[in-house]
């Protein structure tokens, strides 16, 4: 199975030595606590899960700045996305050695990780929209990722984490979120060794399925690790149990048996397009796939990128050798009327626009929430009702 991410071996810091748990649990009630953000708790339950092998914790600002330049850590590690604490108030945690971090986005905000200060730093103002810049290629608030990050405050906290729990995703979604360590243990006892990652904070719909059978018949790849996001998402987004349960039913009713490993991972989406798209491919290697599907507008939102910037970046701005996972390039899929199949659009001839069964995602929630049945060229039936339940019951 491919290697970790610059390491020969897994490093995910839940502590899963259960005395020393409990341990540390006890010795976290008397420590000077705080409540991080969202996205710090999403970072370290990431870092937990062996994801973002070979981190020891959460960066200082002169890593935050340098992997905002130029993807790599003060150290020569390669690597997209810096992986932080920030928060605006740190008068309660001075001059202390190491800390409880509580959990946002669990009612009580119980412990989540204990952390080793290294550092606390405050980056100005200027220096955290350098940084936004980098990450996201636009400074405009009206982009969810860059209002997200902006917000969090300037105080940056480094140091080892030493993490707990995996927050609310190991209750709320017991039969998908799974850890790298367990995909990858779960992909051996299938005797998978090249396995097709695919990247989904949506419902898949037909062209998805067939994306995704298309990449494993052209790797070759032993099986498909359907990977799906489960934290916080942008308004508007459907939720990550209604797009579990279409998926699996996808899965159970048009993919070959023991072909598909269904999982989600605890993160919050970033919406950072090219450079989302790396630590997708850094995450996915540290699962033990050997290569990642990456198609058209991956991890984009609105028109900040450009369709196919999330491949281009692999070309043009990742080191050759930086990444041992491969990159399956697709082009935006959908159903041709003339071949009556579904079909890379970019490779086929004598084809127009009105040649494709395609939908706005404005034009789906429509027919979805008014009950209309969408194509069966478009989704699957058993699909499309499930989502119609929900818009149905929620949005309309």
């Amino acid at each position: 199975m491919i290697k970790p991410h610059g390491s020969d071996r897994l490093k995910p810091l839940y502590v899963m030595d259960e005395k020393q748990r409990r341990e540390l649990e006890k010795e976290a009630l008397g420590l000077p606590s705080i409540i991080i953000s969202s996205a710090a708790a999403a970072n370290a339950v990431m870092l937990g899960s062996g994801y973002f092998t070979p981190l020891a914790g959460y960066m200082n600002l002169k890593d935050t700045l340098q992997v905002a330049e130029n993807m790599h850590t003060g150290a020569g590690l390669f690597w997209p996305v810096p992986i932080v604490n920030i928060l605006k108030d740190t008068s309660t945690i001075a001059n202390v050695k190491r800390i409880a971090l509580r959990d946002p986005n669990v009612e009580g905000n119980p412990v989540l990780a204990i952390q080793e200060i290294a550092a606390i730093e405050k980056a100005t103002d200027e220096q955290i929209r350098l940084v936004a810049e980098k990450i996201f290629r636009t400074t405009d608030p009206a982009h969810p990722g860059v209002a997200t990050f902006t917000s969090l405050g300037n105080y940056i906290v480094s140091g080892p984490i030493q993490v707990l729990n995996f927050s609310y995703f190991e209750s709320e979604f017991p039969d998908t979120f799974r850890t790298a360590y367990h995909i990858r243990e779960e992909m051996a006892k299938m005797g998978w060794e090249k396995v097709v990652a695919f990247q989904t904070r949506n419902p898949m719909h037909r062209a998805h399925e067939e994306l995704c059978k298309m990449a494993k018949d052209a790797t070759g790849a032993d099986g498909i690790l359907i990977h799906m996001l489960l934290g916080k998402l942008k308004e508007g987004d459907i939720p990550a149990d209604v797009r579990d349960a279409s998926i699996r039913k996808m899965v159970e009713l048009y993919f070959p048996a023991d072909t598909v490993l269904i999982t989600g991972y605890g993160f919050d989406m970033l919406y950072a397009g090219p450079r989302e798209a790396v630590l997708h491919a850094i995450f996915r290697q540290n699962s033990g796939c050997t290569h990642l599907i990456v198609g058209r507008d991956h991890a984009g939102v609105g028109n900040y990128y450009g369709p196919f910037d999330a491949q281009v970046i692999f070309d043009k701005e990742v080191p050759k050798g930086a990444l041992e996972i491969e990159i399956f390039k697709a082009d935006h899929t959908a159903w041709s009327k003339k071949l009556n199949k579904v079909v890379m659009m970019g490779q086929v001839e004598n084809h127009g626009k009105d040649d494709f069964v395609m939908l706005s995602g404005t034009k789906v929630r429509e027919m979805l929430s008014k009950g209309e049945p969408l194509p069966v060229e478009f989704a699957r039936p058993e699909v499309a009702e499930i989502l119609g339940q929900y818009y149905r019951s929620h949005v309309s």
